[in-house]
């Protein structure tokens, strides 16, 4: 049986941890580790976490937390801790007011991964991303569609594939940790380098054609956005040089342009 590890990381979030929290329990799918990672939140967070521990041993097949509480140096250093807790096939970030979009996601991505040898899962599962205000509503469907088929080139045309609708195989994470030299846009980073070593090994990257997340729509990058957009022009110089990266930027300058 698939096991999912969903990793939740956390920090003041008490306005909009609860959405998230009810979206992990209220899967129909049995095989979850929920790891949370709480970097001593002094709100009300570990409350609402403390509520859903609780509800969780109720239920007739509890899902399994591991509950991390503990200074950290930022997201994605606490992201780290949370992948190496991670005992899952897959992993993937739901952050605080991020939620599944169904009840059923994780029962719909296992019955289509059915046909796959465990030891040829493929490296990424991936879908589409709806964006939710800070109430949970629907705001609209994400501008950047996952492409059909995802490769790290793909990530040239920007982050196609939203970090929380984006699947990683649990031990090709485990060698790929967050670069902590970033501060906006190590996700971008930590994608492209999951999907380099699914294209190394010849592994597949299968598309759900399904919408996975409802994902908050004001985070970190968007926060501050010109200076994560900065860093990825750096990691997108990294991966594929200065001349690809700028040309692609300059896009993104122009799209932008025409779109408004």
């Amino acid at each position: 049986m698939i096991r999912f590890s969903i990793a939740t990381v956390t920090y003041n979030a008490a306005s909009t941890i609860a959405r998230t929290l009810q979206s992990v329990y209220a899967q129909t799918y049995e095989a979850v580790d929920h790891i949370i990672v709480d970097g001593c939140s002094t709100d009300g967070t570990m409350t609402e976490i403390q509520r859903y521990v609780e509800r969780n041993t109720d239920q007739r097949h509890p899902h399994n937390i591991v509950l991390i509480r503990e200074p950290d140096d930022g997201l994605y250093d606490a992201m780290n801790k949370a992948i190496a807790q991670a005992k899952g096939d897959y992993i993937v970030f739901l952050n605080a007011g991020d939620k599944f979009h169904d009840d059923d996601v994780l029962s719909s991505i296992a019955q289509q991964l059915k046909s796959y040898n465990q030891s040829r899962f493929p490296a990424v599962v991936y879908g589409e991303t709806d964006l939710v205000d800070y109430e949970g509503r629907f705001l609209r469907h994400r501008r950047l569609e996952a492409p059909e088929r995802l490769s790290s080139r793909s990530f040239l045309s920007g982050m196609l594939v939203c970090h929380q609708s984006f699947y990683a195989r649990t031990d090709l994470a485990k060698i790929t940790p967050y670069n902590l030299r970033y501060h906006f846009s190590a996700d971008y980073d930590w994608c492209l380098r999951i999907l380099s070593q699914a294209e190394r090994r010849d592994l597949r990257i299968h598309n759900t054609h399904l919408t996975l997340t409802d994902y908050l729509a004001e985070g970190l990058t968007t926060a501050n956005h010109r200076r994560s957009l900065l860093e990825r022009l750096r990691i997108m110089a990294h991966h594929f040089g200065w001349p690809r990266a700028i040309a692609a930027h300059a896009w993104f300058v122009v799209r932008a342009a025409v779109k408004h």
